[in-house]
């Protein structure tokens, strides 16, 4: 299979097997070179040593001078040469007659070979071709006195030398196969792990993969957080980075530490609202990870928020609507039975409850979206069966402090405390306090309810009501954590809640 399919894992075996077998190649061939050169210098070696040796025999010089210098020496060189097992031991005339011969038929014919520095009193070593083929050999000088007398020549063919050295290929083949066996395994076992934690996949398929999840991670309008085994953050994506900016928030931190799977929960990430969905990642089973998605519940909710309002006070208006009906029936009626007096005073009495409220709110806050919230709340407590008060002691006058701010504090605790009585024996009251003093704005709601948790109460997603509620007080914190205000709750005198925040006012 041509190398540029497969996976990456048989791709890498594929090239290893191929790098490592040319590396001990090499190596074999380079261990090879280097043993031929041992076995010539050790041939060259051992010529020179048994060249001298003859040389220096008492026999070959007695020889040498006597009338039939053959005689003696073949038997002798013969016997040598056998005994050191060489190719060749020539002793010859200065003429280059030999006078020894491996092959007798070759006695007295001429040496060849170089000979010139040996009768000059030296030592000729060097591989060249004669009768037995191409030999390294040696040729020294007999003296006798301080004169050459004789030559002698010993040699070792090249074959010999060949021959030799194939003999010693087990201790060179057995460590190159070894080597290659064990090259071999560690590339399959290396392209196992390999092709565990790339799942088998290609270079093309992956840089596909890689392509298209870039482009996802991009283009998607969820917020991506993706969190190792520790819980350190390894990737964001654009809208994670839009809705949490260059600092995760305290409470995506939590939630990636938590590790715990999640679905659509409710979290304060500065002034969004995000809905969050965390599931943990298992590779092989075993936990490497955890994924977390986000949604920018912000505008949804202020939305929702408004929708519930308007309707609560549609409701409560449709409820107003056919009381006040009722009531002018009443009037009406009275007027026909011609008791006058009473149905104007009836009228008088319920004109009165409803300005009273009016003209309280209005006289005591003069932020105008605070006061159509008080009485829009007022209307729906009715709706309830709540009777909202507003203290007598609240002061409002034109604020610093952004009126968005104001409402998100007062609605919220409003709604918590008309949830908190909804449902309980009467009396069922809250009681509401807006303030400004002492360079701070004070918001005081109290209620007849169950009370309230301190430690709990303003965590995020924390409730008594349905799952994915709980914002509400966290909002009032957030705003609170904003300005560098404080959040006290206490007992009602009635034996509820009594939440007290202060929001200071910053000339």
């Amino acid at each position: 299979m041509p190398i540029a399919k497969g996976s990456i894992a048989r791709q890498l075996f594929i090239l290893q097997v191929l790098v490592v077998t040319a590396l001990v190649a090499i190596g074999t061939a380079g261990a090879v070179l280097l043993a031929r050169d041992d076995a010539e210098q050790a041939a060259v070696d051992q010529v020179i040593g048994i060249a001298q040796a003859v040389a220096h025999s008492p026999t070959v010089l007695e020889a040498v001078r006597g009338p039939n210098p053959s005689t003696v020496l073949q038997p002798y060189t013969e016997s040598v040469r056998l005994a050191t097992e060489t190719d060749f031991i020539v002793v010859m005339a200065p003429d280059r007659t030999r006078f020894t011969h491996t092959k007798p038929e070759l006695i007295g014919h001429p040496f060849i070979g170089s000979i010139q520095k040996a009768l000059d009193g030296g030592t000729v070593v060097e591989t060249s071709v004669g009768t037995l083929g191409e030999s390294v050999r040696t040729v020294v000088p007999v003296r006798d006195g301080g004169r050459v007398i004789a030559l002698v020549s010993v040699g070792i063919t090249t074959e010999a030398i060949n021959e030799n050295l194939l003999r010693r290929t087990p201790a060179v083949a057995v460590p190159t196969a070894l080597a290659l066996l064990l090259a071999a395994c560690g590339s399959w076992l290396l392209s196992r792990r390999l092709r565990r934690q790339t799942h088998g996949l290609g270079p093309a398929e992956m840089t596909r993969m890689y392509e298209y999840h870039d482009a996802v991670l991009h283009s998607v309008r969820e917020g991506l957080v993706v969190a190792d085994r520790a819980g350190q953050v390894t990737l964001v994506n654009d809208e994670g980075r839009r809705l949490l900016g260059d600092d995760l928030p305290p409470e995506i931190k939590e939630l990636l530490a938590s590790k715990a799977p999640v679905a659509d929960e409710p979290v304060l990430a500065g002034d969004r609202i995000l809905i969050a969905n965390q599931r943990v990642i298992r590779s092989e089973g075993q936990t490497v990870g955890t994924v977390l998605t986000l949604r920018d519940h912000t505008e949804l909710r202020a939305l929702t928020g408004e929708l519930d309002s308007v309707r609560g006070l549609t409701e409560a208006l449709r409820s107003q609507a056919h009381e006040a009906a009722n009531r002018l029936h009443t009037v009406l009626t009275m007027v026909e039975l011609g008791r006058t007096e009473e149905a104007v005073r009836l009228a008088t009495a319920e004109l009165e409850v409803a300005q009273q409220l009016t003209d309280q709110v209005v006289g005591a806050v003069s932020e105008p979206a605070l006061a159509a919230l008080l009485l829009g709340k007022s209307a729906q407590a009715a709706e309830r069966g709540v009777q909202l008060v507003v203290d007598d002691a609240s002061r409002l006058g034109g604020t610093p402090l952004p009126g968005r701010d104001l409402l998100t504090v007062v609605g919220n605790l409003v709604d918590n405390a008309l949830e908190a009585v909804a449902g309980t024996e009467p009396p069922r009251e809250v009681t509401v306090l807006v303030v400004e003093s002492d360079g701070e704005v004070v918001v005081r709601v109290g209620d007849t309810g169950p009370g309230l948790s301190a430690v709990r109460a303003f965590q995020r997603g924390w409730s008594t009501k349905a799952a994915g509620r709980g914002l509400g007080l966290a909002l009032v914190k957030q705003v609170a954590d904003r300005h560098g205000g404080s959040i006290d709750v206490g007992a009602a005198p009635g034996g509820g809640a009594l939440i007290t925040v202060r929001l200071p006012v910053r000339p």
